[in-house]
């Protein structure tokens, strides 16, 4: 199939560099970030590294929405979840009836903006535990050997068809190591709660996973945000594909041998000065409890102290503007 990727981030990238580099698909990339516009068409396409070395030049196909006039079979998408409207908006004069759309977004509240476009049998979610950084416009570097990080995919309907089967197997192709699953919100809040921990702690204090993980009530730190998160989930009727003790165990796996030295991308746009997705992350968490009658008391302080952080970044960065 032909696959057209919108967001060329650092996920955007991954996804896109690997179908067409390791599957051999036909692959075009969509973005709106201009200076990464400007830098693909100037090098002739993407810097890619794997752990900080063998730096080559991938070349890809990129346009704006408004250029780009291809067809694809499948649109994948990885935009950050407080752009997500806007960007949707600009490509709906490409979207067509027969056409799929994949996501492995980050946080919660995606599914309900695609559908504004795509019914459930054509919208395939997904979560992806796959570390990567974009260093700068045309410039990212995938993390870890060749195969690592897995993922999950769910066709909206819960029953997989024939062509959610042939993007699982273009997915494994490709190595990026595909789970199917028939539980839509249950594999989507894993992932939500998996962030909830890493990401946003990580962030708040500057730390690599590694970091994280080393500190020796890690587990005690992650089984509080994962028991609110749980305990919110239980009320609101989701059934989440993985017991409590083993979303704990996925953090600390994940933090120790998978990612050590990762810094979330949560925290790579705090450092960088942009919005972070708390709010669609622990934020999400904490609304869904009190949707159904319950108080996620750490989530919402996590979010306040996050957003907290935040606040008193900006008026540093103000500041000094004005010396």
């Amino acid at each position: 199939m032909k696959y057209t990727v919108i967001g060329a981030g650092a996920m955007g990238y991954r996804y896109g560099v690997l179908l067409q580099e390791v599957a051999g698909l036909d692959v075009d990339f969509i973005d709106t970030w201009q200076p990464n516009l400007d830098a693909v068409h100037r090098q002739g396409g993407v810097y890619v590294s794997r752990d900080h070395e063998n730096r080559h030049l991938v070349p890809i196909k990129m346009f704006t929405p408004e250029e780009y006039t291809g067809s694809p079979d499948v649109w994948i998408v990885f935009v950050k979840q407080m752009q997500l409207d806007e960007v949707l908006s600009r490509c709906a004069h490409l979207f067509r009836p027969e056409q799929y759309m994949f996501t492995a977004m980050n946080g919660m509240g995606h599914i309900d903006k695609m559908r504004k476009y795509f019914s459930d049998d054509r919208l395939v979610a997904g979560t992806a535990l796959v570390a990567t950084v974009l260093n700068g416009p045309g410039d990212v570097d995938f993390i870890g050997a060749p195969g690592a990080g897995t993922m999950h995919m769910v066709n909206c309907t819960e029953e997989p068809d024939d062509t959610t089967l042939a993007m699982e197997q273009d997915f494994k192709t490709a190595h990026l190591n595909p789970e199917l699953t028939r539980n839509l919100y249950g594999t989507l809040m894993a992932k939500v709660i998996f962030n909830s921990v890493v990401n946003t702690l990580c962030t708040m204090f500057s730390a690599q996973m590694g970091q994280f993980a080393s500190y020796e009530q890690s587990d005690e730190v992650t089984r509080i945000l994962v028991d609110e998160a749980y305990d919110a989930c239980e009320r609101a009727g989701i059934q989440l594909i993985n017991t409590r003790q083993e979303e704990v165990d996925s953090v600390r796996y994940v933090s120790t041998v998978g990612n050590p030295l990762h810094y979330p991308s949560m925290y790579q746009d705090f450092s960088k000065g942009r919005p972070t997705e708390v709010d669609f992350i622990n934020g999400y968490i904490a609304k869904l409890g009190r949707e159904h009658g319950y108080v996620c008391h750490v989530h919402e302080f996590v979010t306040q102290q996050m957003h907290l952080a935040e606040a008193i970044r900006d008026a540093k960065a103000r500041d000094e503007a004005k010396a």
